[in-house]
């Protein structure tokens, strides 16, 4: 047992501290590949959570601000009024990722039964933790500037 939660804060430490690297010098223009690489993890968390309707868990991937302007009953029914393809998403894939200022904007193409949806998530860093901003979905046509 002592093995298993050793492996288990080794893996946390190490994953902290690789976002903290991946985001010290955050700079304008495309995300590097280890920025993409966890920005896709969190939001992978969130969509996941999302599928599960495991409502608490893909609360928490918000950011605290939005924790705090936005309940969690607020939030669930938000999900599945007007994010119906998240939950019912039959797969997802990121594309773009770009920062601009202090915004981190990723680009998330969602599959839901024969619909395509594109959205654009925004996600904002506290401290060294990702946290979603919000999730918008982008007519045909638009992406973002890289």
């Amino acid at each position: 047992m002592r093995r298993l939660f050793a492996g288990f804060l080794v893996a946390v430490l190490a994953t902290g501290c690789s976002q903290n690297a991946a985001f010290e010098n955050l700079a304008d223009g495309p995300c590097t590949s280890a920025q993409a690489k966890l920005i896709d993890q969190h939001i992978s968390g969130q969509i996941d959570a999302l599928a599960k309707k495991d409502w608490k868990l893909a609360f928490s991937y918000a950011s605290p601000d939005f924790q705090k302007n936005v309940g969690i009953e607020q939030f669930t029914f938000i999900i599945g009024t007007q994010y119906v393809m998240l939950i019912e998403n039959q797969g997802y894939r990121f594309n773009k990722c770009a920062i601009a200022g202090k915004a981190i904007m990723q680009e998330v193409e969602v599959t839901s039964g024969k619909q395509i949806s594109n959205l654009t998530y925004s996600l904002s860093l506290n401290g060294s933790s990702l946290g979603v901003e919000s999730a918008v979905e982008r007519r045909s046509g638009t992406q973002l500037d890289t």
